[in-house]
C-alpha cells in the first residue's frame, strides 16, 4: 500500500486511528517540527505517545510514588528496579502487564508478556529466577473465559518452562467484570552482582547501535497503540497487534547478554530490550537518556519478510530482540559473541553529535527530528476527577451485615468459591522447582528462592483485589499494600521494595480517573509507611470491553529477604499442641467479600479505614519474634476470611485444629486487614505473648485429630479436614468440566 503524503495525512487525518488526537498532531507540526511530519514519522509519534508508551496520563498520578531509600540502587527509568541485598549482590525485579493482547490471541498474549518481563531483567545484567503472575477472569461459568484460562495458563507455562524459569506464585481471582477484558500481569525477580549493573544509554559520538536476536517481521505493529485504547469486539480480529514468541530462541539471547554483561562489560556502553513499540522506543530512549543523536540505516535491519516499509520496521514488535550501544571497535567482538549463540549481531547506526533521530532506509533519509520530541515533548494530560455516584451513596447507606444461622454450611460453599478455591489444576502446568532453587512454590503466601553460596533467600508474592479498590480506591489501594507486605512476611522475610501493575478502565472518564489517583494515594501512603518504595512497574488503562470498565485493579508485587534461611516460615501448622494465635484485629467487614459475593451475588458498602501505623508496627514485631525462632507456622488471613485461613492451615497436612473465638460465627469470614494466623510451640508461647502483647489472642491448638472444630459465640461446629480439602480441591476441575 502506498504511503500517505505529508499533506494526505493532514487531510485524512490516519493519526486519529493510529491514537494521535488532533490536539497532539497539531502541536507537533506547529511547535516541534515547524513542518507536516512524514508517513514513518507520524507512525514514530503515534506509538511514542501512546499512553502505553509515554504514560501522557498517568504520570502526575505516578509521582505521588515514593521511589528511593538506603536499599534502592535503581528505580523507575530503566527496564527494570534494582535493591541492593548485601554481599554486593542485588535483586532486580518488575511487573509488566498484557491484557489486551491476551483478550484477542491468549497464548500468545501471555507467552509474550512473560518474555517481555524476563527481557527487562538480564537486560539490567541480572539472572531471572523466579516469575510470577497475577490473573484476573470472568466467572468460570462462561464458555470464552474457560477458553481464555485454558490458554493464558498454558501461555505462561509454555513460555517459562521452556526458558527454565520457576514459577514460583501468583494468584487468580474470578469476577464478571473481567469478562470482556482479562488482566494478565507477569513479574519477574532476578539476581546479579552489583558490579555488573547496566542500563539503556546510547552515549559516545560514533559508538555502534547494534540489534541482536530474532529476525524482525510484521507482527505486533501498533501495539503499543492496541494498549492504548478501549477494547470492544470489533477488535476481536486485532491479531497483527499481537507478538509472537518464541522461548528458546530468548534462552540463546539471555546467555548471550548474560556473558556480554559479566564478561566484556568494557565492549558495552548500553543495553535495552525492545519491548513496546519496537526499535523506536528503544533506541530513541536510549538517546534520550544519555542526550545524544542516533542515525539508523533500516536496511541493515534484520527482517524475516519481504519489503518491508521503514514504517514496519520501527514499529514491530517482533521478541526477542535486544539493541545494544556499543563501544567502537569492538562491534566484532560483539557479533561475534553472538554468532556462538546463533544468533544475528547487526550495526544498524551510530551515535552522533547533536540530538537528532534521523532514519535512513533504501538511500533516502525516511525520518528526521529530534529525539526529544518523541521522549520529553509529550503533552501530558491530567483528566478531570468526579467522585462516583455509587461511592456517595455508599457513604449515605447503612452497610451489609449477614445473618448467618448454619457457618458451617456456608464455610463448605466458601471453599468451593471458585477465588479461594485450589489453584492447582492451574498450577501443575507451571515448572515451580527447575534451577533446584524453589524452597516454597505456589499455594504459599509467597514463593521463596533461596540464594546459592549464601543463607539467605529472597519471598515473592502479587496482590491485587479490585473488588475493595472499587468500594473505596484510598483505602483498597492501602490494603493491596498491606496484604503484599503480609504475604511476604508470613515466609519471614522483610519486605524490601515493590513494582506495581495498575490496571485501570478509561482515563478519560472522570470518575475512572478519580479511582486512579485515589488508589494510587492509598498505596503511595502504605509505601512510605511499610518503606516499600516502588521501583519499577507498569500502567495499563483502557481496561475495558464494550463501554464497561473492569474493577479498577492495582497488582503489588513485592520482594523480601530473608536473612537466614533456618527461620523460613511455613504456612501450614507443624506439630499437636502447637498453640494457634490470630494477630489483629477482626472487625465486621464484609463489603467487597467473597461472602457478599456468596450470599448477595453482588459486592456493595463501605470499607472500615487503616490504622497503617499500628498494623506496620505489629507485622514488624511479628517478624521479629519469627526472626528468633518463635513461630513454626504463619499464614495471613486473606479472600473468606478467618475459617478458610485455618482450613488452609491444616490442608495436605495429617492435623487438625480446636479453635474458640470471641465473636459471632459471621466474622469468620470478615475480610479485615493485616490480620494473620500462627502456631507457636508451648515452650515459647510466653517468649511470644510478650513480644505481641495485645496484638496476639489465643485461639486454640494443633489436635492430633485431623477436624477442623471451630466454636465462635452462637455457632460450633466441625467437619473432617479431609471432606473439606476434597471440596476445595475439586471445585474449579468441576467447574472447568461442566458444560454451563
Amino acid at each position: 500500500m502506498a504511503e500517505l503524503t505529508p499533506q494526505q495525512i493532514k487531510e485524512q487525518k490516519p493519526y486519529l486511528e493510529w491514537g494521535l488526537t488532533q490536539k497532539e498532531y497539531d502541536y507537533i507540526c506547529e511547535k516541534l517540527l515547524h513542518r507536516l511530519p512524514n508517513y514513518t514519522e507520524t507512525g514514530l509519534f503515534s506509538v511514542m505517545w501512546s499512553e502505553h508508551c509515554s504514560y501522557k496520563k498517568s504520570k502526575p498520578v505516578l509521582r505521588l510514588f515514593p521511589n528511593e531509600n538506603e536499599r534502592v540502587l535503581q528505580g523507575p527509568g530503566e527496564g527494570a528496579g534494582i535493591v541492593d541485598i548485601g554481599d554486593g549482590q542485588a535483586v532486580v525485579f518488575k511487573a509488566e502487564s498484557h491484557n489486551h493482547p491476551s483478550a484477542v490471541e491468549p497464548y500468545q498474549g501471555a507467552a509474550t508478556g512473560v518474555g517481555g518481563i524476563l527481557r527487562d531483567i538480564f537486560s539490567m545484567g541480572a539472572r531471572p529466577i523466579a516469575s510470577l503472575d497475577s490473573l484476573h477472569f470472568g466467572e468460570i461459568n462462561n464458555p470464552r473465559t474457560k477458553y481464555l484460562i485454558n490458554e493464558v495458563v498454558a501461555g505462561i507455562g509454555g513460555y517459562g518452562n521452556c526458558m527454565g524459569i520457576p514459577t514460583v506464585g501468583g494468584e487468580i481471582t474470578f469476577d464478571e467484570c473481567y469478562t470482556g477484558n482479562c488482566l494478565v500481569n507477569a513479574m519477574s525477580v532476578g539476581l546479579m552482582e552489583q558490579k555488573d549493573m547496566q542500563k539503556g544509554r546510547a552515549t559516545g559520538i560514533g559508538n555502534a547501535v547494534m540489534y541482536v536476536g530474532a529476525k524482525t517481521g510484521r507482527d505486533g505493529i501498533h501495539g503499543a497503540t492496541f494498549a492504548s485504547a478501549d477494547f470492544a469486539d470489533d477488535k476481536e480480529t486485532q491479531r497483527s497487534a499481537v507478538q509472537v514468541g518464541d522461548p528458546f530462541m530468548e534462552k540463546l539471547l539471555m546467555e548471550a547478554c548474560l556473558e556480554l554483561t559479566s564478561k566484556h562489560a568494557d565492549w558495552l556502553v548500553g543495553i535495552q530490550d525492545m519491548g513496546a513499540a519496537g526499535i523506536v522506543s528503544s533506541s530513541c530512549e536510549m538517546a534520550a537518556k544519555a542526550n545524544s543523536g542516533l542515525e539508523l540505516t533500516l536496511d541493515d535491519v534484520p527482517q524475516r519478510e519481504p519489503n518491508m516499509s521503514a514504517y514496519e520496521i520501527m514499529l514491530s514488535e517482533s521478541q526477542e530482540r535486544m539493541l545494544l550501544c556499543v563501544r567502537q571497535g569492538h562491534e566484532q567482538d560483539v557479533k561475534e559473541l553472538f554468532e556462538r549463540y546463533e544468533l544475528e549481531a547487526v550495526v544498524i547506526g551510530r551515535v552522533t553529535k547533536g540530538h537528532d533521530y534521523v532514519l535512513y532506509h533504501h538511500g533516502e533519509v525516511v525520518a528526521n527530528i529530534p529525539v526529544s520530541s518523541l521522549t520529553d515533548d509529550v503533552l501530558e494530560e491530567p483528566s478531570q476527577q468526579r467522585v462516583p455516584k455509587y461511592y456517595l451513596d455508599a457513604k449515605k447507606t447503612a452497610n451489609w451485615y449477614p445473618e448467618i444461622t448454619d457457618s458451617k454450611a456456608v464455610f463448605i460453599k466458601m471453599l468451593q468459591q471458585p477465588t479461594i478455591a485450589s489453584k492447582e489444576m492451574f498450577t501443575q502446568t507451571y515448572d515451580s522447582q527447575v534451577r533446584t532453587c524453589t524452597v516454597v512454590g505456589p499455594g504459599s503466601d509467597a514463593g521463596v528462592i533461596r540464594i546459592r553460596g549464601t543463607k539467605k533467600a529472597l519471598a515473592m508474592t502479587t496482590d491485587g483485589n479490585g473488588r475493595f479498590v472499587y468500594l473505596d480506591p484510598k483505602i483498597g489501594g492501602q490494603m493491596a499494600v498491606v496484604e503484599a507486605c503480609a504475604n511476604v512476611i508470613a515466609s519471614g522475610a522483610l519486605p524490601l521494595a515493590m513494582t506495581d501493575c495498575l490496571n485501570y478502565g478509561d482515563p478519560n472518564d472522570p470518575e475512572i480517573y478519580w479511582q486512579l489517583y485515589e488508589s494510587v494515594q492509598g498505596m503511595a501512603q502504605a509505601c512510605r509507611i511499610f518503606d516499600t518504595p516502588v521501583i519499577s512497574g507498569n500502567v495499563s488503562l483502557y481496561n475495558e470491553n464494550n463501554g464497561k470498565a473492569i474493577y479498577p485493579t492495582p497488582m503489588v508485587g513485592m520482594v523480601g529477604l530473608l536473612d537466614d534461611l533456618q527461620y523460613l516460615v511455613k504456612s501450614k501448622v507443624q506439630d499437636i499442641h502447637d498453640q494457634v494465635y490470630l494477630i489483629g484485629q477482626t472487625g465486621e467487614d464484609y463489603s467487597g467479600s467473597e461472602l457478599q459475593k456468596l450470599l448477595l451475588g453482588e459486592i456493595s458498602g463501605t470499607l472500615t479505614s487503616l490504622d497503617l501505623v499500628k498494623i506496620n508496627a505489629y507485622m514488624k514485631r511479628l517478624l521479629g519474634a519469627m526472626q528468633q525462632g518463635l513461630v513454626k507456622s504463619c499464614h495471613d488471613i486473606s479472600e473468606g476470611g478467618l475459617a478458610i485461613c485455618l482450613a488452609e492451615k491444616v490442608f495436605e497436612t495429617q492435623f487438625g485444629l480446636k479453635v474458640s473465638v470471641p465473636f459471632r460465627a459471621a466474622q469468620l469470614f470478615s475480610e479485615t486487614a493485616g490480620r494473620f494466623v500462627v502456631s507457636v510451640s508451648k515452650e515459647k508461647q510466653a517468649e511470644f505473648e510478650a513480644i505481641m502483647q495485645d496484638d496476639a489472642m489465643l485461639i486454640g491448638e494443633v489436635s492430633a485429630q485431623a477436624d477442623l472444630e471451630i466454636m465462635t459465640l452462637d455457632d460450633t461446629w466441625k467437619i473432617e479436614v479431609a471432606k473439606a480439602q476434597k471440596l476445595w480441591k475439586e471445585a474449579i476441575p468441576c467447574l472447568m468440566k461442566s458444560k454451563d
